[in-house]
């Protein structure tokens, strides 16, 4: 394993595998088809945005950053579960190449679409561009009244406001056991809720 000044990159990416799949385990195998609206397909479904993430993220490593994994980032079957352990897998395979690079590798000037940048400053891009639609699904969560745990920090579900001390609860600890628990019984994390205090700055009066 190569030890590098981008090893923020790597140790991020790991995370990101891990809060990916966190906000699939959040929803119910019956929000598959789910829209923001329903009747608006501009707005993805969260099966819609499981595709999207497994196919670009795929297409990106593999054309982008030269690392491909697999031929067929998508399951065989489309189920929430299989969705989860497709990508899991998928993405450790990726991080293992990432892994070996050194910082030439990384700093080495490629193609991105129309421009041209350092492999350093697409894998930022990469993780923010995951980031974003891991934002539109989190508010999806609230549109079908999902439960919400934390993704980066506190929610209204794990105590509210940051500035009330509210703590950062996972779902689950680690992808492990959050693929074993959304095998069988499904325990998650419990949430205590935002208590007797508003998890907005601007509360309804």
């Amino acid at each position: 394993m190569a030890t590098t000044r981008y090893e923020f990159l790597t140790d991020t990416y790991r995370t990101e595998i891990q809060k990916v799949v966190s906000v699939w385990a959040m929803f119910d195998d019956d929000d598959l088809p789910r829209r923001p609206h329903p009747t608006d397909t501009r707005g993805r479904s969260l099966l819609e945005h499981m595709v999207h993430q497994s196919v670009s993220e795929h297409f990106w490593f593999a054309t982008i950053l030269g690392i491909s994994v697999t031929r067929t980032p998508l399951p065989n079957t489309e189920t929430r579960l299989a969705f989860m352990h497709c990508y899991v897998e998928h993405a450790h395979r990726r991080l293992a190449a990432l892994l070996e690079k050194d910082d030439a590798w990384w700093e080495q000037i490629v193609s991105f679409f129309e421009v041209s940048r350092s492999r350093a400053w697409i894998m930022t891009r990469r993780i923010a561009h995951s980031a974003h639609h891991r934002g539109q699904q989190m508010g999806l969560l609230r549109m079908v009244n999902r439960d919400v745990h934390s993704n980066y920090g506190p929610t209204a579900d794990t105590g509210g406001l940051m500035q009330h001390h509210a703590p950062v609860i996972y779902v689950y600890r680690d992808v492990e056991t959050l693929l074993r628990e959304e095998s069988a019984g499904r325990a998650k994390t419990p949430l205590p809720g935002p208590g007797d205090r508003s998890p907005t700055e601007r509360p309804d009066r």
